[in-house]
């Protein structure tokens, strides 16, 4: 039964992490994890590709050079010469990506995939979009593709383990090369739909890994995490502690930070977890729906409705909800006004009562006899927090033909 889960969907269910020092790779229900440093090369003398440990040997044997950070070669759209030839950074990832994802086919007999998930360290519109793209090249179905945070792959990992790891308040730290993140998860019941909000704070006690080669490097290293830990922590019931990335690989260096954390705590030292957690979200993506909503980067916060009569009946038309991916979230809706000189729109945060009223004049517009102007609404998000409005007249048939009245707005939610 616990195989099964790994085959569904005709196809492999693959999650990854894909950060500018590693990637990782995991599969649901399968204990194998692949740690690959995301580095290209191609060799001089012939036309071959390799990543990964693959890269860094024959960069040493001086018959390549390699190209890292792939991921933010890609996102400034920079070029790299490996080889004597000029190369997007966009197709160097790609490249890379083909090539790790031949690790789980080959390992599992399966050529086909599923469900792919890949989790970034910062979901930005234009990452999804590239990567959506790059899966799509590799003959994945566009449908089959999601792109997610750490944040989501860090609430999926934590919500697939037993009830009583997260029935408090869940914490977790992710000491990388590149510095130290803090994440906290919350479960809020008593909705109709259990609601699980995950944030997450960039620390500046973050340091070097290499610190930790010295003693004296990894007595101030455990200081700097014990203090940091103590600060964040104060006052407050965990339920369980998560350890992750690659400072945490040994914790012989952080004896004050894991005396610390262990006292009256779970304390759960996790690799891969974000994989893991990606890998969890790509076996969800079989079921017909979520168990739950979550808030976290790049999800919405709160939910954007509008109070309309629809066939005699007021009711409220949810034009954006909480939980949704702001991303690739947009809304069409065409209205009449009647006896309104606005637009107006409800906000509600989702661990909120209260309600805010955005309201958008007409300004502009042709002035017609009441309920004779057809306005289209168009809203997409620019980011968590940033609803951009364009209000068009579409005019009322052929007596109102339509004008180029627009109005474009963004809104703070």
């Amino acid at each position: 039964m616990g195989r099964e889960r790994g085959w569904m969907m005709d196809g492999l269910l693959v999650g990854i992490d894909l950060c500018d020092e590693y990637t990782q790779i995991h599969c649901p229900e399968e204990e194998k994890l692949w740690t690959i440093p995301t580095v290209i090369c191609r060799n001089k003398n012939v036309d071959e590709w390799y990543v990964g440990e693959e890269a860094c040997a024959h960069m040493l044997k001086g018959d390549s050079i390699n190209v890292d950070k792939l991921v933010n070669l890609a996102m400034r759209d920079g070029t790299a010469t490996p080889a004597e030839v000029r190369y997007e950074g966009k197709e160097l990832l790609f490249l890379f990506l083909e090539r790790v994802l031949r690790l789980p086919k080959e390992e599992y007999q399966k050529q086909e995939i599923g469900q792919l998930v890949i989790a970034v360290k910062k979901l930005e519109p234009k990452l999804n979009r590239m990567l959506r793209e790059l899966a799509v090249r590799m003959g994945i179905l566009a449908d089959r593709v999601q792109v997610i945070s750490h944040s989501e792959s860090y609430i999926y990992y934590t919500l697939s383990q037993k009830k009583e790891i997260w029935n408090n308040t869940v914490g977790m730290f992710d000491l990388s090369e590149v510095g130290l993140r803090y994440y906290e998860m919350k479960v809020q019941r008593g909705m109709k739909k259990v609601t699980v909000v995950a944030e997450y704070e960039e620390l500046e006690e973050g340091f070097s890994l290499d610190i930790l080669k010295s003693s004296s490097g990894s007595r101030l290293a455990d200081r700097i995490l014990t203090a940091c830990a103590e600060r964040l922590m104060a006052r407050k019931a965990y339920s369980a502690i998560f350890l992750t990335g690659r400072g945490f690989a040994s914790q012989n260096w952080a004896e004050g930070l894991m005396k610390f954390l262990c006292s009256k705590r779970k304390v759960f030292v996790e690799e891969g977890l974000f994989a893991r957690g990606a890998a969890c979200r790509a076996a969800e993506e079989s079921k017909e729906s979520a168990a739950f909503t979550c808030i976290c980067d790049g999800r919405l916060k709160t939910t954007v409705s509008m109070n309309v009569l629809h066939r005699g009946q007021e009711t409220m038309v949810t034009v954006a909800a909480a939980g949704d991916c702001w991303y690739d979230r947009v809304s069409v809706i065409d209205v009449i006004p009647d006896r309104q000189s606005s637009v107006d729109f409800i906000v509600t945060a989702v661990d909120s009562k209260k309600k805010k009223r955005i309201s958008i004049p007409l300004e502009g517009f042709p002035r017609r006899p009441e309920r004779t102007t057809r306005v289209q609404i168009r809203v997409l998000f620019l980011d968590e927090k940033t609803m951009e409005v364009t209000l068009k007249d579409r005019g009322f048939g052929e007596l109102f033909p339509a004008s180029d009245a627009q109005i474009r707005q963004e809104v703070m939610l």
